[in-house]
């Protein structure tokens, strides 16, 4: 286990934070870089960032956080049942071993809650650099794997129906909770360093190199967007199923793809704004969390893994996706996890080493 938040001394805190930054280091200074570099290629095109979709991220890390706090405080109190709620509920959010866990956990946080913005505003900037041009290719690439079919058709005679569509398109929207409630529980959750420095190093790499380097490369508009951005008619009965069945039971992603595609004709760059198809972020991130969650809790290992599928499924039942999107996240998010230990591992070797020589240097008393 992360002993960094072990309290067994008066110096102990201060030596297991220091010890924790620096084991940090790596994804810290990595994800400085790829924010700079973000903020280098706005700048080229002549975006100007601001700090507005940081405070936005702030902000609702903070409406997560007093939720959480809410959520607790009632639990404790109906599990403990205290005379006085006040004075229990004082010990428990000033005690000194909460904080040394919270100031912890900041630094990553920190990391979280600044960069994230930076990498949804290139997602917004990809027209600058590149034109949506790969979306037939994908086509293609589907129907080759599915016998000449789109992926959607394949899957319509199980999930073509309103109340099944309209249960994933909620589901769809429950990935939202990963950014947020999720991040913050690998922040501060008692775990095995090496698997937290893990995560968050692939979560950054994955919002940088797939949501942006590769989403920008390979730009595309999905099924969705291809009859008002491009033009083509190709998946109109998709959509027609879809705005259909919306009007049995409401369907939530069509509101926001709605919303994606007004925030794309007022070159809108706010936070989650901007549209790209390949390779997939929802089946990205709920990759990541397949991997990580499964060597902390093998039932909930089981559950993220069953969210990552379904979440793949949905994409395309959704018309936000082709399959292959889904694929290719799955193969990158691979090579990345498993790059993100080998980084960590050389890291933790040069300190290692270094720590070693300074002991050895250090004269006896």
């Amino acid at each position: 286990m992360d002993n960094a938040i072990d309290i067994s001394g008066e110096s102990q805190p201060v030596q297991n934070l220091a010890a924790r930054l620096l084991g940090e280091m790596p994804i810290y200074v990595i994800g400085v870089a790829i924010m700079a570099l973000c903020i280098g290629l706005l700048l080229s095109q002549g975006v100007s960032p601001s700090v507005s979709g940081v405070i936005e991220n702030a902000r609702i890390f903070g409406m997560f956080v007093m939720i959480l706090v809410a959520f607790d405080a009632a639990w404790q109190l109906n599990r403990n049942r205290p005379k006085s709620p006040t004075a229990f509920l004082k010990d428990r959010y000033t005690a000194q071993p909460l904080w040394n866990v919270i100031l912890s956990g900041l630094p990553m946080m920190a990391i979280a809650i600044i960069a994230l913005p930076f990498f949804s505003k290139m997602k917004s900037a990809i027209p600058l650099f590149n034109e949506y041009t790969w979306d037939q290719s994908f086509i293609e690439w589907d129907q080759a794997i599915f016998f000449g079919y789109d992926a959607w058709q394949v899957m319509q005679p199980v999930l073509g129906f309103p109340v099944v569509t309209a249960f994933l398109a909620f589901l769809y929207h429950i990935w939202f909770l990963l950014l947020y409630p999720g991040v913050m529980f690998f922040a501060f959750y008692r775990m095995d360093s090496t698997l937290r420095r893990q995560f968050f190093l692939t979560y950054m790499l994955s919002w940088s190199l797939i949501g942006g380097a590769m989403a920008t490369w390979l730009a595309s508009v999905g099924p969705v967007f291809l009859e008002p951005m491009l033009g083509n008619g190709h998946f109109n009965a998709q959509m027609a199923y879809l705005n259909a069945a919306n009007e049995q039971i409401p369907i939530m992603t069509l509101r926001v793809q709605g919303l994606l595609l007004e925030w794309h004709g007022a070159s809108s760059s706010g936070l989650g704004s901007g549209i790209t198809a390949m390779p997939s972020m929802h089946c990205a991130i709920a990759f990541i969390y397949w991997l990580a969650v499964r060597h902390i809790h093998k039932g909930w290992g089981m559950f993220f893994g069953a969210f990552f599928i379904i979440t793949w499924i949905s994409s395309v039942h959704l018309a936000y996706h082709y399959a292959v999107d889904g694929l290719v996240s799955l193969i990158a998010v691979a090579v990345i996890w498993w790059a993100a230990r080998y980084i960590i591992a050389a890291w933790d070797s040069v300190a290692e080493r270094q720590a070693t020589l300074r002991t050895n240097t250090v004269p006896a008393e």
